[in-house]
């Protein structure tokens, strides 16, 4: 394959996604990684539970027929460099990251020769995914922690390093259910970023290069601060709410495309609405 051809493929998913029905969203991550040919390696770095949940992905990526299944458990940046470690991601088509704890993902990961690895087969085309916290580290920069259902305010949201698979934006997970508009508005007046994903439970981006397409029951919210006319992000302290005006706001459920790069959505016939004009 000519590195044209290469595809950045990326499954990110907002936590708690069907494992028992149709699978719609684990399915299309099988179909990524080769289908009845995929060889996937299930990262449990983030679980206090790692042979209980990798025993679960196990017994779905099976069902829906993936050739080889496998848990990789780090506990330890040692285990980061074993040779059984590197070896199963050198033969894997895919590689998934459970949810749990983001940021026992990158204190045993980041910067290690299995993270060096992942990310060397992810440029050769592989599928990457991740839920949850799987998903929180996808960025350059993750959110570690930080106060749901509240307004934005610096204070709320702790950010550290991710693992740079999708860098550049902000993503946060469990979006809706937990109401976290605030804490991902308070992330991205911290970075020097313009876009921010808040993807709902049993919902995904499912990434192609530069574009990603919203698969699962829920929706994904993009913040686009690419336009801000006022912050009041360098006149507050801390605890103090945050001021935010001309910044956009997409809601895209299922089916939706998004452009990355235009940071626009990808409307065509079937989903563009005319909105009526106000009467009189």
């Amino acid at each position: 394959m000519v590195a044209s051809e290469i595809k950045r493929q990326l499954v990110i998913i907002g936590g708690a996604e069907d494992k028992e029905g149709d699978c719609q969203i684990l399915r299309e991550f099988v179909r990524y990684a080769g289908g009845t040919k995929a060889r996937i390696v299930i990262m449990t770095a983030a679980t206090e539970l790692p042979r209980e949940v990798g025993q679960n992905y196990i017994r779905v990526f099976e069902r829906l027929g993936a050739e080889d299944v496998r848990i990789l458990d780090t506990e330890s940046r040692e285990d980061a460099s074993s040779s059984t470690a590197l070896e199963a991601v050198s033969k894997a088509t895919g590689i998934f990251f459970t949810g749990g704890d983001q940021g026992r993902i990158t204190s045993v990961l980041k910067d290690t020769e299995l993270d060096a690895a992942i990310h060397q087969r992810f440029s050769e085309g592989i599928v990457v995914g991740g839920t949850s916290a799987g998903a929180a580290v996808m960025p350059d920069v993750m959110i570690v922690e930080g106060d749901s259902e509240t307004n934005p305010r610096m204070e709320i949201v702790d950010l550290g390093p991710g693992l740079a698979f999708l860098p550049g934006v902000v993503i946060d997970q469990h979006f809706s259910q937990r109401g976290r508009l605030g804490r991902l508005v308070a992330a991205l007046a911290q970075q020097p970023v313009v876009l921010g994903f808040g993807i709902d439970e049993n919902t995904a981006m499912v990434v192609t290069d530069d574009q990603f397409e919203v698969v699962g029951q829920g929706c994904v919210t993009v913040v686009d601060d690419s336009e801000v006319v006022h912050s009041n992000v360098d006149e507050i302290l801390k605890d103090e709410p945050l001021a935010v005006c001309g910044a956009k706001l997409h809601i895209l459920p299922h089916g939706y495309k998004f452009d990355l790069k235009t940071r626009k959505p990808i409307l065509d016939s079937r989903t563009v609405t005319t909105v009526p004009a106000p009467a009189g």
